[in-house]
């Protein structure tokens, strides 16, 4: 949260501060200075202090910063949590910031053990290495990343994200200002994972813009746009980098609104070297849409910015509208502008300006010869020749003073085309031989550079995956850390809750088991009860259809007038019909009673057709017959078939064969043979009406035998095939295993 706190700034003049000007307004002093609570005197690490020509520091673990500044330049003052200061330079006096809000009174407890803990320990080290790191960030690539890399060590253990963030957020700084777009967005990121921050959004969105991802840096910083409490810098920065996003999406209409906002702030708060940039895009975009008129206003409005601020400013803004005026085709106007800023140029101390030290690419170096180039460029584009020769000549010698091969290299190309051009071939081949010497010299140079950039690469892949180990090492810590010092009151804040969902979840799964059970059991009961219903339906529809098979056979003895043989026959079928009906509520009757009962109707019906079949009923001595138990009535139906449909066609006299034999200890086979004529020759004996009739005692045991099995676990097995290859004979093989 920024704070909206008033800052003060205490100026201590000392008595030698007069004499240590040197030089004038123009004069280079070193400022120190510290920024600390007004309430106690508490030092404030991490701010940052800088002036508007680029010279950049932020104050130690002691609140303590230097930073070298010319007479005249504006000193910034700002940090995340503090209100933006300006300042302008007067002397070497040193300068004391006080900011109210910000002592022990407005810190919790934790905040003042933890604050008290860190500047007492790692806190100054890490801020130091800081410290160091922002020192070289721009002059020394390997120098800047091993600091920042030893910032991290000593947060292996205290687990201080915010420190972590800030080491991160400066790393990633790092690699931006050296073009290493990719691992800035990577660290940029992981500064965001540690610690949300505006500032790193802002740095991160720049990043995005700089590597050409554009709608990335859109979709993280317009939800910033709502955001409360920025500092007037961050967001004119927020707005430019927003601006130069949808400029990169080539929005130019949002690109332009944008600029105009972020150039409204800065004219608010007078921070003119953000004017000068926002003024100086504006026209850019006006240019890049044809309006002419708009473009030089805002063209205007930079360069006379830029004349309040420092020549070199000048210089650099004057090099953009001549650029401007190139391309547009006014070549006089933009031979002029250059012209004026040569002689600018060379009123300024050698060698010429320094590149712009800033965030985002570096701009290239503003040189003499870079700009003779262009201008003899403007008279060949006129078709001057004469007049682009001094300018060419001029460029290749200041280029060759400051072994600049690139702009050696271009115009010395160029004067072998004017040369060529205009008819003198000795001078074009010579400035032709002289180009082909210079690209031999860049291409052995860009060789180097390329070796030294492998070589580099290398580097900074090292420095990364060591910086990646620290993080990982310092997340396991963190992780250990935070277990330990949360484990206790988060057991306390989630027992009672803990206990009410185990309770909760324990009834829940017993009232589900419980309603699964009764479920189930219900289930079982209705099926159980469901088979017994078809199983006494069943049974009663096979008494009345054995019984009229026997009264069919009375009612023959009748019709033969064998009244002895009816007589006999019928007291046999009572005490036949009497154990059926006494059987006929049991799903199981011992075998013994099962074969009494068989051998009672094969007699019966042996009685009858005794000139069609003998039988014979063998059961094994060593079975016990007592210790298994069968569907009352389940053989009959077989033994009625084997007779009237195979034994009583047969021409000549059949047999009819009962075996019951030991398979295991706990399983039986039941055979019955019969070698009559067979089911093949059966099915073709039988009438057109007995076709279409379906064989009820048949199909009622195959119902029997699959619901006993399904409430008994099959139990009983049931197969029917030919007894000879001539498809004659009939063996039916009922297997019963023991209850």
């Amino acid at each position: 949260m920024v704070r909206k706190a008033y800052i003060i700034i205490v100026v201590l003049l000392t008595s030698l501060s007069t004499l240590a000007q040197v030089g004038g307004n123009q004069g280079v002093v070193e400022i120190k200075g510290t920024v600390k609570a007004r309430e106690n005197y508490v030092p404030i690490s991490g701010v940052r202090v800088s002036t508007d020509k680029g010279a950049y520091a932020t104050t130690n673990a002691l609140g303590e910063f230097k930073i070298r500044a010319s007479i005249g330049d504006m000193l910034i003052i700002e940090g995340p949590e503090l209100e933006t200061v300006r300042y302008r330079i007067k002397s070497d006096e040193d300068v004391d910031v006080l900011v109210e809000g910000y002592g022990s009174s407005s810190l919790s407890k934790k905040q003042k053990r933890e604050a008290s803990s860190s500047i007492r320990g790692g806190l100054a080290n890490h801020q130091r290495f800081l410290d160091s790191a922002n020192f070289y960030k721009k002059t020394n690539l390997e120098k800047s990343i091993d600091f920042v890399a030893r910032s991290m060590e000593l947060l292996g253990s205290s687990g201080n994200r915010r420190d972590l963030s800030s080491s991160l957020r400066t790393l990633g700084e790092i690699y931006l200002i050296h073009g290493q777009y990719d691992l800035a967005i990577a660290n940029f990121k992981d500064a965001l994972s540690a610690q949300e921050s505006n500032r790193t959004k802002i740095l991160l969105g720049k990043a995005y813009v700089l590597n050409n991802e554009h709608e990335n840096a859109v979709d993280i910083l317009e939800p910033l746009v709502a955001a409360k409490n920025m500092v007037p810098y961050q967001r004119i920065e927020l707005f430019e980098t927003l601006g130069d996003a949808n400029k990169g999406m080539s929005q130019l209409k949002k690109a332009r609104d944008y600029y105009q906002e972020g150039l409204l702030i800065a004219e608010k708060n007078q921070i003119s070297p953000k004017e000068i940039d926002l003024s100086s895009k504006i026209a850019d975009v006006f240019a890049s849409e044809n309006k002419i008129i708009e473009a030089e206003g805002f063209y205007k409005n930079s360069l006379d910015l830029s004349k309040k601020v420092a020549p070199e400013r000048l210089i650099q803004e004057s090099e953009k509208v001549a650029d401007f005026y190139n391309q547009k085709n006014r070549y006089d106007d933009e031979i002029q502008l250059r012209k004026k800023n040569l002689n600018e140029l060379e009123q300024l101390p050698k060698p010429g300006i320094a590149k712009e030290e800033k965030m985002g690419p570096m701009r290239d170096t503003i040189t003499s010869q870079r700009i003779n180039y262009k201008i003899a460029n403007a008279y060949i584009a006129q078709d001057k020749l004469d007049e682009a020769i001094p300018y060419l000549e001029k460029s290749i010698v200041e280029a060759d003073r400051d072994d600049d091969l690139d702009v050696q290299k271009d115009a010395t190309r160029k004067l072998s085309e004017v040369y060529r051009n205009k008819g003198d071939y000795t001078k074009a081949l010579e400035s032709y031989q002289d180009y082909v010497a210079v690209v031999d010299s860049l291409y052995v140079r860009k060789e180097q550079e390329i070796a030294r950039a492998a070589r580099f690469n290398r580097e900074i892949a090292n420095t990364q995956n060591r910086i990646s180990s620290l993080e990982q090492e310092r997340e396991l810590s963190q992780s250990k850390y935070s277990l330990a010092v949360t484990e206790q009151q988060l057991f306390e804040e989630t027992s009672k809750r803990q206990k009410w969902i185990i309770y909760s979840l324990i009834f829940g799964i017993a009232l589900m088991g419980l309603t699964a059970f009764l479920y189930y059991r219900s289930n079982k009961q209705q099926k159980l009860a469901n088979n017994l219903l078809a199983l006494k339906s069943l049974r009663t529809q096979m008494n009345p259809h054995f019984i009229f098979n026997a009264l069919n056979s009375v009612n023959n003895y009748i019709a033969k007038s064998d009244e002895r043989s009816a007589n006999r026959f019928l007291s046999e079928f009572s005490v036949l019909m009497r154990s059926v009906l006494e059987n006929s509520e049991e799903d199981f009757i011992p075998l013994a009673k099962e074969l009494e009962l068989l051998e009672l109707y094969v007699k019966l019906e042996h009685s009858r057709f005794s000139d069609k079949f003998d039988y014979e009923i063998d059961v094994e001595n060593q079975i016990d017959v007592d210790a298994f138990q069968i569907p009352p009535m389940l053989l009959q139906p077989y033994i009625e078939n084997a007779i009237w449909h195979g034994l009583r066609y047969k021409d000549e006299k059949g047999f009819l064969k009962i075996k019951v034999r030991q398979i295991t200890s706990d399983m039986l086979e039941i055979r019955i043979e019969d070698n009559g004529i067979g089911r093949k020759k059966s099915a073709e004996l039988k009438t057109t009406n007995q076709k279409k009739q379906k064989s009820k005692g048949m199909g009622n045991i195959q119902k029997r035998i699959q619901i006993l099995n399904d409430m008994y676990k099959n139990r009983v097995d049931v197969s029917i095939t030919d007894l000879y290859e001539d498809k004659t004979g009939t063996r039916v093989s009922l297997k019963l295993k023991k209850q």
